[in-house]
């Protein structure tokens, strides 16, 4: 369940009377049933909010590589030098503490859902987390513009028709990697999903990003799905179509906690919802393989000198025979 959305700032406003002029943390416990064990503190001098977990270790892994994000950081710390591990999630002076809040609270509830006796799985949860949250940072914390907000309907609209073909929705989610800066939207078996939408009803217009994107000499085969929307009073927002996938992996604990990630990482904010008012109807989705004659570009078609180039399709004029998603993911050997 939730957690209260005011109980981490209740916490933190606790502690500003904690500051008696020493160096340190001043932390409160906060946590409810999961692996770690979680306070809200504050670090003096500064005072800045944080989010501590306790690890029941004495040391995390050497590997584990910490990021870090516009607004946040997240280091090592050893708040009450008791011999455990701590990680600390920590405003910097410049971040929103609004926007903050929220990051330190989705965690929060994230860690809470996890395993009690799985602290690895805590400790993935909690940086696949903030991964997710520093993705979002770095899109601008700001709602979706018109082009990205069609573009994100599309890709849920892709997932949704991967798991209803039958590939498992843990595995699904784990496979749309477009989200984390992935070169395709989908990576899957041996190969991929490139998603295309758009609101036009002449030609399909596709932006494609980069000249590895179409290439499909490592990973084979390569599908782009064409998801044609129309915009209608009686279709999906943006919103309702995260829920309905949450609604669709519900009670599949992975799953729950993958596509919590990407939709974090997409830009998309539960708090921004009725920012999209537009709604939508899937009209058509062509899901074409890239094969010979296919429209593209690719590093080795160009001139030799030319590294890197974006470049627009119209996939109503891309050759081949259309698939199902069904059969892309056959021949992917997904399913």
């Amino acid at each position: 369940m939730a957690r209260p959305s005011d109980e981490l700032a209740i916490a933190w406003s606790s502690l500003v009377g904690a500051d008696d002029g020493s160096e340190g943390w001043r932390s409160a416990p906060v946590s409810r049933h999961g692996a770690i064990l979680l306070h809200a503190g504050r670090r003096f001098p500064g005072g800045a909010e944080a989010l501590l977990a306790r690890f029941g270790v004495a040391t995390l892994p050497a590997a584990t590589k910490l990021p870090e994000g516009a607004g946040f950081r997240i280091e090592r710390a050893n708040p009450k030098d008791d011999g455990v591990a701590w990680l600390a999630l920590t405003r910097k002076p410049d971040g929103s503490a609004e926007l903050f809040a929220a990051m330190a609270r989705d965690i929060a509830d994230a860690l809470d859902a996890c395993p009690v006796a799985d602290e690895a799985k805590g400790l993935a949860t909690l940086l696949g987390r903030v991964r997710a949250w520093q993705e979002f940072m770095r899109k601008g914390a700001a709602p979706l513009e018109a082009e990205a907000e069609v573009g994100l309907f599309g890709e849920l609209a892709a997932l949704r028709a991967i798991i209803e073909a039958g590939l498992e929705p843990a595995a699904a989610c784990e496979s749309w990697r477009g989200p984390l800066g992935g070169l395709r939207d989908f990576e899957i078996g041996t190969g991929g999903i490139e998603v295309k939408s758009t609101l036009s009803s002449l030609g399909f217009p596709a932006r494609v990003g980069a000249l590895e994107q179409l290439d499909d000499s490592v990973r084979q085969p390569l599908f782009v799905a064409g998801m044609r929307l129309r915009q209608t009073a009686s279709g999906s927002s943006l919103p309702d179509a995260v829920e309905t996938l949450r609604d669709i992996v519900a009670g599949e604990q992975e799953a729950e906690r993958l596509l919590a990630e990407r939709v974090i990482a997409a830009g998309y904010f539960d708090a921004h919802a009725g920012q999209y008012a537009r709604r939508f109807e899937l009209a058509e989705c062509r899901v074409l393989r890239v094969a010979e004659g296919f429209p593209r570009m690719t590093p080795w078609s160009v001139p030799a000198g030319v590294t890197r180039a974006s470049y627009d399709i119209d996939l109503d004029k891309a050759p081949g025979q259309v698939t199902s998603v069904a059969e892309a993911l056959k021949e992917l050997k997904a399913l």
